[in-house]
């Protein structure tokens, strides 16, 4: 692992001028990211988040009446606890990303980093954390995106322990990096993280997988660049 402390500043982020989090589904920039976009807020960086889908394929949640709206409600409220400064919520289906043209994905990416002036793009690890093939591919349009208009390319990541614990104790199919394939620690306060989680009631009500991932976490988060920053 390189921990690099030094060069990223004293709580361990990369320097951001403005912070860009592409994500598939409600509840991802909370569940996942909650923390990394709450410390990025914390040090004075603006935050945003572009959000693919409305996340209506949930199976959590699923008896409630149009779970879309519900989830885009729910967005909206945690994004507030959060600090993220805009939001733009996409109407691409839940559960078919993976079908739709990446460079279409890539420009919406594109014009919304524009519009902030991102200058660091925000994403779930590849392979999606999960294996969800949604969060895939808003990981590979960021990527592209990324490599093309050369904007670094952040990637949350899952120590291996924890992604094999919840193989073990939930059958979970996590996908967890080695210490070698971790760029960066940095120290979290999960406080933000978990008023955001909250927010997200369709789905964090019943989640004991989420709350074991977030325990075996502790108050630590593991990063590592997709595409970095140029010298």
């Amino acid at each position: 692992m390189d921990d690099r402390r030094g060069e990223y500043g004293q709580d361990g982020l990369p320097k951001a001028v403005s912070v860009l989090a592409v994500c598939a589904h409600p509840d991802d920039e909370s569940f996942g990211l909650g923390a990394a976009l709450a410390t990025f807020v914390d040090v004075g960086s603006p935050t945003a988040v572009l959000c693919f889908t409305l996340g209506e394929a949930s199976t959590l949640g699923a008896d409630s009446p149009e779970l879309g709206r519900v989830r885009a409600g729910e967005l909206a409220d945690a994004a507030v606890e959060l600090g993220v400064d805009q939001v733009e919520l996409l109407h691409f289906p839940d559960g078919a990303l993976s079908d739709q043209p990446l460079g279409l994905l890539a420009r919406h990416i594109q014009r919304m980093g524009e519009r902030v002036r991102a200058d660091l793009l925000l994403v779930f690890d590849e392979g999606g954390i999960t294996g969800h093939a949604d969060h895939c591919r808003a990981t590979a349009a960021a990527l592209a995106i990324g490599k093309e208009i050369h904007l670094p390319v952040l990637a949350w990541a899952l120590p291996e322990f924890v992604a094999d614990t919840l193989h073990d104790e939930f059958g979970a199919t996590f996908i967890g990096r080695s210490v070698e394939e971790v760029d960066f620690l940095i120290p979290v306060d999960r406080g933000r993280q978990n008023k955001a989680i909250a927010r997200h009631a369709s789905q964090a009500t019943d989640n004991p997988v989420l709350r074991r991932r977030l325990q075996l976490q502790g108050d630590q988060e593991a990063f590592r660049w997709l595409s970095p920053p140029q010298e």
